[in-house]
């Protein structure tokens, strides 16, 4: 019988805890009235329906009389994500800082990062070693941290 009066339940409030919660309620009145109900009849099982659908029809009036709260979380939902103006700020820093490298250096990070080529790739298309081009992306990529943290403390 609980599983019937679940489903009715859940399709009512659309929420599973809830639903375990009205079905709960109800099936603890019916055992406080154990005395008055004849579990052999339909007239239990429609008993249990209407007991389950007025303790549903109570929670949405109730939860019609109070105003709505809005958790942190549904706040930070609602702001923008992506925020273009940070991005522009992030992008001009990147590129600044990628200018102060040396040429090398800029050369190996741009034929990895931005042209998205293997060490391999970067290494042909540079004319240089791999073993080259990983020890330079390793020291360009020190030296871009060492700006951006200069120009972060700066702020």
């Amino acid at each position: 019988m609980a599983g019937p009066l679940f489903g009715f339940v859940l399709r009512l409030t659309g929420d599973r805890v809830r639903a375990e919660e009205v079905v709960q309620e109800t099936l603890v009145r019916a055992w406080r009235r154990t005395a008055h109900l004849d579990p052999g009849t339909d007239k239990l099982r429609g008993w249990l329906f209407t007991v389950a659908r007025n303790l549903v029809t109570d929670l949405w009036r109730s939860d019609a009389a109070r105003p709505v709260t809005v958790c942190d979380e549904q706040a930070l939902r609602t702001t923008p994500a992506d925020d273009q103006l940070e991005k522009a700020v992030q992008r001009w820093a990147l590129a600044d800082a990628l200018n102060q490298c040396t040429p090398e250096h800029r050369d190996v990070l741009i034929a990895i990062y931005f042209d998205s080529n293997s060490i391999a790739e970067a290494a042909h298309r540079l004319g240089i070693p791999p073993g080259t081009v990983t020890s330079r992306t390793r020291r360009a990529l020190r030296a871009m941290r060492l700006v951006l943290n200069e120009t972060e403390a700066t702020k």
